[in-house]
């Protein structure tokens, strides 16, 4: 068995005889499966302590970067705030850039000042276009670890994602509405914020392909655009509606929920059901208010311990993250509100 600890230090750390230990690490016989497996997670735990005393008092810069309402930016601080003081592996340092629409130039142009500046490693929420890709890849090969944050730019050679399971999220969106609505035929509203974000994208193509497969006779009518943003979401719901003239349900992936709430009020429709994303401030309201039925929630706190794990993970200082760490989706209605929410 490889190892760097003295025999006695290993011995200490299983409770067991240096003999016994010293049989174990040099494969003799006469040892049981339960004492080898002792010592080799002893062996395990002390070079888990040994990390953490290496890490102690090393701060690590990262730059969080984020394309997205301030409804969901705040969402992340508070996240990354909440799970700062329980991380080990180092003192960490968060830098935000948090902007409601950015352009494709602005987040090449945002991520090039930080790998001229200097970071240990950056949480990103931005499009899946070639350009910010390529940014990405000379922030890896700079040494700068990426974990791209609950939507994913998967042509990149980014370290990890972390977030929803997106396409999980759109077939579940897709069975609770089959199941939902009575009649043979009707008109399901989809809305995204971004037709590039990687993630409303998954969600919407496996909504479609579920649930026309389950409810083949219905219309799934897709309005994009709006970011997500109260007044450019109204404009583009109402315009999408002008030759609509019934809408039985409303899938958003990419929020501005009370603006396409008023555009369908303007419009006379009023569907019966409506699921969104995210128990942000807005949805909570919602929610509580019965304006909409449900959220497909995830918790953004493991998304951000996760994320900052693999950022420790590629500095050696916390074993091997995988390349994707994805978190359940969570069915919310207005009896079972998660606690640390609202």
């Amino acid at each position: 068995m490889t190892h760097r600890f003295p025999i006695k230090e290993i011995a200490r750390q299983a409770g067991l005889g240096t003999a016994t230990v010293d049989r174990v690490l040099n494969n003799r016989a006469h040892v049981s499966p339960q004492t080898r497996a002792r010592v080799e997670a002893s062996v395990a735990e002390l070079e888990a302590q040994e990390r953490q005393l290496s890490a102690r008092g090393r701060r690590m810069f990262v730059d969080v970067v984020v394309e997205a309402p301030q409804r969901f930016s705040r969402q992340v601080r508070a996240a990354c705030e909440a799970v700062l003081p329980y991380l080990s592996e180092a003192v960490f340092r968060p830098r935000f850039v948090f902007q409601e629409v950015m352009a494709e130039d602005e987040i090449v142009a945002a991520l090039e000042r930080i790998k001229k500046r200097g970071s240990q490693g950056v949480i990103l929420k931005a499009r899946d276009v070639s350009t910010v890709a390529d940014a990405l890849n000379d922030l890896e090969t700079a040494g700068i670890p990426v974990v791209t944050l609950v939507t994913d730019i998967p042509q990149s050679d980014r370290s990890a994602y972390v977030g929803i399971d997106n396409a999980k999220a759109g077939f579940t969106a897709a069975y609770m509405l089959a199941n939902l609505l009575p009649e043979s035929t009707g008109t399901v509203l989809t809305s995204r914020s971004q037709e590039a974000f990687q993630g409303e994208a998954e969600r919407f193509l496996s909504f479609r392909e579920r649930f026309l497969a389950l409810r083949p006779d219905y219309k799934v009518l897709e309005i994009s655009g709006g970011a997500g943003l109260s007044a450019k979401t109204k404009r583009r719901i109402v315009t999408g509606l002008e030759q609509v003239s019934s809408v039985d349900a409303v899938y958003s992936m990419g929020g501005g929920n009370r603006a396409i709430l008023d555009a369908l009020k303007d419009t006379g429709l009023a569907p019966r059901h409506f699921i969104a994303h995210d128990l942000d401030a807005d949805n909570l309201s919602l929610l509580r208010q019965g304006d909409i039925g449900f959220v497909l929630h995830h918790d953004l706190h493991h998304d951000m311990r996760q994320a900052f794990r693999a950022i420790s993970a590629r500095h050696g200082l916390s074993p091997p993250a995988e390349m994707s760490q994805l978190s359940d989706v969570q069915i919310i209605a207005p009896y079972n509100i998660p606690g640390l929410v609202g």
